[in-house]
């Protein structure tokens, strides 16, 4: 490290000029530093018209803030907790994208970057970084930008996959703060028996992706007892690293990358950063390849785990809005719904609570105005409540209908019944599923 020129926050990012597009690594490892260092500019009145994209970030946002209107502009391809509000309220925006795609919309120049900003560890022997919890489409920003800030962080683990080297950046940063954890709630009555329903669609030896959050847990808690299952994702957190360190998942049956865990970014604790820390068994790789459909395909009996905001009687998936309002992003859903139907003996599982807590039903007759569809109807496969698990493919619109809802909450199934009939007709009461 003595032959590296480190500058400050405030001289790198002195660089950037007004008026561009600027990534920023996502998740858990938000170069925050450089971030406070632009609103300081920003305040002395000495930078205007930067546009921001990224995965969805943890802490502040002030680059989607009301004060900054016409000096920072929010443009992420995925929308977090930190920058709903200001989204919804139109200070921000999303810019929606399969996120495998995310990496060829700078790559192929559909945005052209004037700055990319990450965090990234200490370098190799041979002058290798990594990007740690967020390669995500890192690994392209900097491979496309004018202009490249890294901020060196003994914090950020050193993940095996895709490297770049220290030589890359024009401007190099120390910082020492933690990268964002993570505690996830434990999970519900109705997200155990989620989970139990999806558990009972995997198979011992295969292949699995899904999220963070309360029901990915639930679901990883009732795989215990499966055996050499793997693991090709967007991204991981504690419930499957205790699949992981137990020995259940060990991708002995996958046919790329095989013994190997795959991701792209993560979230969770500080036991998830230290256990990929120079593990030559987890590879973080670009989000062009882990969410290549292509690639997930190549991995017999792939079974994709998803969620959603509503499902309506034919099998629409929304999971990226409720009616108007953007809840989240397109992620790399259909990517992984696809990938999971190609690959041999795969399935696309779609699992969600049957109401949201505040008792409102989420299989619907009808999508709210406005939502988004993120799975089309004729991509969709199984779908899986705490009630149960149907499988759609194959099936009209009368006998979807049908199927889903016998899985809907029992007090909202007389009106879905209603709802059906109302648009199908006579025929659909008497039709037997």
């Amino acid at each position: 490290m003595e032959d590296i020129r480190f500058v400050s926050a405030d001289e790198a990012v002195s660089h950037i000029p007004s008026n561009c597009h600027v990534h920023l690594s996502s998740v858990a490892s938000v170069p925050h530093i450089l971030i406070q260092a632009l609103c300081r500019r920003a305040d002395a009145g000495d930078v205007r018209g930067l546009q921001f994209h990224h995965f969805h970030t943890e802490g502040p946002a002030p680059y989607s803030e009301p004060k900054y209107e016409g000096i920072f502009f929010e443009q992420g391809f995925f929308v977090g907790p930190n920058v709903r509000a200001n989204v919804n309220a139109g200070y921000a925006d999303y810019l929606p994208v399969h996120l495998g795609e995310s990496q060829k919309l700078y790559r192929e120049g559909f945005i052209k970057l004037g700055a990319a900003l990450v965090q990234v560890s200490r370098p190799d022997k041979n002058g290798y970084v990594s990007l740690g919890t967020s390669v995500d489409c890192s690994v392209a920003a900097i491979e496309s930008a004018a202009l490249r800030i890294g901020v060196v962080n003994p914090n950020v683990p050193y993940a095996h996959g895709d490297l770049v080297h220290i030589s890359s950046f024009d401007y190099l940063v120390e910082d020492d703060t933690p990268l964002v954890t993570k505690d996830f709630a434990e999970p519900t009555p109705t997200e155990v028996e989620i989970g139990k329903n999806c558990a009972a669609l995997v198979e011992d030896g295969d292949c699995i992706q899904m999220g963070i959050g309360a029901l990915p847990n639930a679901l990883a808690a009732q795989l215990g007892g499966h055996k050499n299952l793997g693991l090709h994702t967007e991204m991981f957190a504690d419930g499957l690293l205790r699949l992981i360190k137990k020995g259940v998942i060990n991708g002995e049956n996958k046919a790329i990358d095989k013994g190997k865990v795959v991701a792209s970014f993560l979230l969770g604790s500080q036991e998830v950063y230290d256990f990929i820390n120079d593990n030559p068994s987890v590879l973080m790789k670009d989000i062009g390849y882990t969410n290549d459909p292509m690639v997930i395909a190549q991995n017999p009996h792939m079974k994709a785990i998803n969620s959603a905001t509503e499902v309506d009687l034919t099998g629409q998936i929304s999971a990226d809005s409720i009616g108007m309002r953007i809840f989240s992003g397109t992620g790399g859903q259909l990517e992984f719904v696809r990938g999971a139907t190609m690959s041999k003996g795969g399935k696309s599982i779609t699992a969600f609570a049957s109401r949201t807590n505040k008792g409102k039903n989420k299989i619907v007759g009808a999508l709210n105005t406005g939502a988004g569809v993120v799975t089309p109807r004729a991509d969709a496969h199984w779908v899986v409540t705490e009630y149960g698990a149907v499988d759609l493919y194959g099936k009209s619109l009368q006998e979807r209908a049908k199927l889903l809802i016998s899985i809907a909450h029992p007090d909202d199934r007389d009106a879905l019944e209603k709802e059906a009939f109302e648009r199908f007709g006579m025929h659909f009461l008497h039709l037997g599923i």
